[in-house]
């Protein structure tokens, strides 16, 4: 019950962070939506051994943070799991990979924790990445920026619809819990026999919740489209200038270890 309850909370809180981020930009969502995807494709083509020219890629989320002035904190908080699952897959590389690269001062370093350490920086990059695209532009602009990438719709709407009435999903599953619970007093959790009809009354009253939903819809002049498209000179240009200077910066990035060449300069 607390967990359910920790996780409507969640979703209500990280709702209203990306309601704090589509605030009115000049720049369109399909335009970070290609940044975003671009940034992605240039980091996970570095090599397993290329980790100074992997650094440089932080560049992006750096500035991103402090020109957009997002919490990197709150997204480690938010993200912590992922991130996880993410250092725990890269760190296998330990045990695979035992040759000797370099030497650092006295201390060897070893393939496995070069190639550990670029995983992990893979990994972190591009999931810091997706997060802080949903925080600039939201559900709504991220359905806006498929559909103008040339994704159905259908998918579209069913992708929109499914992260608004999560958090309803979740209050129907409370209130079933609630009742199972006054119905077994002092049991943890739901029997194991009792769990096909727990996710068929489930079902049940998802898809009621759902009619209801869409005949409210109907109601208010539902069309069979969720989004509205909205176009100016001034957002295309600045848009069109956020992709140019950021796929100029990511080349610039991926062909020179900037990283490498800041190391020899100072040291």
């Amino acid at each position: 019950m607390d967990r359910l309850q920790e996780a409507i909370a969640a979703l209500h809180a990280v709702d209203t962070d990306m309601g704090a981020g589509r605030k009115a930009s000049r720049i369109d969502p399909a335009a970070r939506l290609m940044v975003c995807m671009t940034f992605s494709l240039v980091t996970v083509s570095f090599g397993k051994y290329d980790l100074p020219g992997l650094m440089g890629m932080s560049l992006f989320l750096v500035v991103t943070a402090i020109w957009e002035n997002i919490s990197v904190r709150r997204g480690l908080y938010r993200l912590r799991y992922l991130a996880a699952a993410v250092i725990l897959l890269g760190s296998a590389n330990l045990f695979y990979d035992r040759n000797i690269v370099f030497y650092l001062g006295n201390l060897p370093v070893t393939g496995g924790l070069l190639s550990a350490l670029t995983l992990c920086g893979k990994g972190i990059f591009t999931v810091f990445a997706a997060y802080f695209l949903l925080c600039l532009i939201g559900t709504e602009g991220l359905c806006r920026a498929l559909r103008r990438l040339g994704l159905p719709g259908g998918a579209v709407t069913v992708l929109l619809l499914t992260w608004r009435y999560l958090i309803v999903l979740l209050k129907e599953v409370r209130r079933m819990w609630q009742a199972y619970g006054m119905r077994a007093p002092g049991q943890r959790g739901v029997r194991m026999r009792a769990w096909g009809s727990f996710a068929g009354l489930l079902l049940l009253r998802s898809m009621d919740r759902a009619e209801t939903v869409y005949q409210s819809m109907l109601l208010r002049g539902y069309d069979g489209g969720a989004l509205r498209e909205t176009t100016g000179g001034t957002k295309a240009a600045y848009s069109l200038l956020y992709v140019v200077c950021w796929l100029c910066v990511f080349m610039i990035l991926r062909c020179i270890p900037v990283f490498r060449l800041a190391g020899r300069i100072f040291l």
